[in-house]
């Protein structure tokens, strides 16, 4: 008798179509309403209110010169028209608004990895059994191709954005249990030893003490969590997604050099825009003196 692995697989996915599809229906609706909502957020004002708003959040979390980029970068890439010498002189890219779908899908994502990658960190730095099960699982999520993922992703929530949110988790999550764990696992032992002799719960021992110590190590984790989901962005528009990924796979399709040039800049400037606010937010965080103690 023999099992071919494949083949078992699939039949395990197509089980689950069959019995649970009620689950995924609810999954896909709760995903859905969420990459909706963000996105009409960030595209309910005019681009250059957000610009503005980014500028100063990118100002008031890191450093000016972040903030200089964020201005320069993100309205390079709306379309900006002024006149010179009776002359109409348009400037930018014009992605403004698949930049926004690429930021609420990423924030998706990333919001999710963390709902469900902080809390199995913790029952891992917690429970040695766990961690052991945990790893080899984070292991295989880590190192297998991520077109791989879109597979099982379109046949049980089709195409669109919501499986390019699944497969984005799947690919995305790892850093985040893996950072949780080792971050809570590295606080000292008398930080512990001391807040168990004044009486602390279990509870209290977690988010008075090991927590507020781990958070410079959880927010580097939640910073890979983003950047890793953002870099999943082109493979998600192979099926669907949209934003940003679009002109990528429309450049490579096609072989337009211009057009995937720009999609792929735009994801260059969102991706340093998000990597230096969430880590200035991990450096801020170091050195509070709750986690600093």
């Amino acid at each position: 008798m023999t099992i071919d692995l494949g083949d078992a697989f699939a039949a395990f996915i197509e089980w689950l179509q069959n019995n649970l599809d009620p689950l995924f229906d609810a999954i896909s609706f709760l995903i859905g309403t969420t990459i909706e909502g963000f996105e009409q957020v960030l595209l309910f004002l005019p681009s250059w209110v957000m610009i503005l708003l980014f500028t100063l959040l990118a100002w008031w979390v890191s450093t000016r010169g972040v903030a200089v980029f964020t201005l320069i970068g993100l309205t390079f890439l709306e379309t900006v028209e002024f006149a010179i010498f009776g002359m109409q002189v348009s400037f930018g890219m014009g992605l403004w608004e698949a930049t926004m779908q690429t930021l609420a899908l990423v924030t998706t994502a990333t919001l999710l990895s963390l709902i469900i990658g902080i809390p199995v960190g913790i029952w891992a730095a917690k429970n040695d059994i766990v961690d052991a099960i945990v790893r080899p699982i984070l292991d295989f999520m880590q190192t297998m191709p991520a077109f791989v993922y879109l597979i099982p992703a379109v046949v049980l929530f089709g195409l669109g954005e919501v499986p390019g949110v699944i497969a984005t988790f799947i690919f995305a999550t790892p850093p985040c249990v893996r950072l949780t764990n080792l971050g809570i696992r590295q606080v000292s032992e008398e930080a512990v030893e001391a807040a168990q002799s004044f009486g602390s719960t279990p509870r209290q021992l977690l988010f008075k003490v090991e927590l507020p110590m781990a958070l410079p190590t959880i927010l580097a984790g939640i910073n890979q969590t983003v950047l890793l989901a953002l870099s999943m962005v082109v493979i998600a528009a192979l099926i669907g997604a949209g934003g940003l990924g679009d002109p990528v796979v429309e450049g490579i399709s096609q072989l337009r050099i211009g057009i995937g040039f720009e999609g792929g800049l735009a994801i260059v400037i969102l991706a340093i825009f998000l990597d230096r606010i969430t880590q200035a937010i991990g450096e801020k965080a170091g050195t509070t003196p709750t986690a600093a103690a």
